[in-house]
């Protein structure tokens, strides 16, 4: 894996909101080389400034904004930023996800952003929760079923622990989605709803074999809400995961 492990921006958003520039030098001061923000329509020059200075590569970035902001608008703040990877992080009906139709409609919004986003030389990727993995669409998971549906270049980060929240064994859910994989949500914890997540490598899920399931997929640690001190959490996932290469 020669892709540098990166961190979900929203995991420290609070910092971040207070005070940009030194929550980001916190990150890399702790290791990270990489990040992926969840609004990179917010002072984009800015921010590519700061991480620029501080060494820091963009893994991708969520854009919920392409749902409901001028998709050129997004698009340009996303090339500034530093990425050509976009990823849709829900904002779809979670019906959507049970029936054979509501997919269908799914992966046509997927597909035309995709085309839209190719214009502008990047590719749209779809974030999961657990609501695209505990319906079932003839035997199979609606993330897989959905999957089927989605054009080439339409790529998908999976949220491994909220997989596992929707009832996957997400090694083997992994090793069938293949290389539509393209990125891989780390994270840990009780793997119950509505329970705060723990450094990575400090809770119950299987990471090195998530791991092994999906090697060329890049590493976004994020933690949705932290039973710990954020930032030691991040530091405690971070030497963990650099550990697991290693070994």
């Amino acid at each position: 894996m020669t892709e540098p492990i990166s961190v979900q921006l929203y995991t420290v958003r609070d910092a971040l909101a207070a005070d940009r520039d030194t929550t980001l030098r916190r990150l890399a001061e702790v290791g990270y080389r990489s990040v992926e923000p969840f609004d990179p329509t917010t002072d984009p020059e800015g921010f590519r400034q700061v991480a620029d200075d501080l060494g820091l590569s963009v893994s991708g970035t969520h854009a919920y904004a392409l749902l409901s902001k001028e998709p050129a608008e997004v698009f340009d703040a996303i090339a500034t930023v530093g990425t050509d990877l976009v990823i849709i992080p829900g904002g779809i009906a979670h019906e959507e996800f049970t029936t054979p139709d509501g997919l269908a409609r799914t992966a046509d919004l997927l597909n035309g952003l995709a085309e839209q986003a190719a214009g502008h030389g990047m590719r749209i990727g779809y974030h999961n929760h657990w609501w695209e993995i505990e319906p079932e669409i003839d035997g199979r998971h609606a993330i897989e079923a959905l999957a089927d549906l989605l054009a080439p270049g339409v790529f998908l980060e999976i949220d491994t622990y909220w997989a596992a929240v929707g009832g996957a064994d997400v090694p083997a859910l992994l090793g069938r989605l293949g290389e539509r994989v393209l990125a891989l949500h780390v994270k840990d914890g009780p793997v119950v709803k509505g329970e705060p997540h723990t450094a990575v490598g400090a809770g119950v899920m299987p990471v090195s074999e998530i791991l092994a399931a999906a090697p060329a997929a890049r590493r976004v640690v994020e933690l949705d809400e932290c039973a710990t001190d954020v930032f030691a959490a991040l530091a405690e996932s971070h030497a963990y995961l650099t550990s697991l290469e290693g070994s």
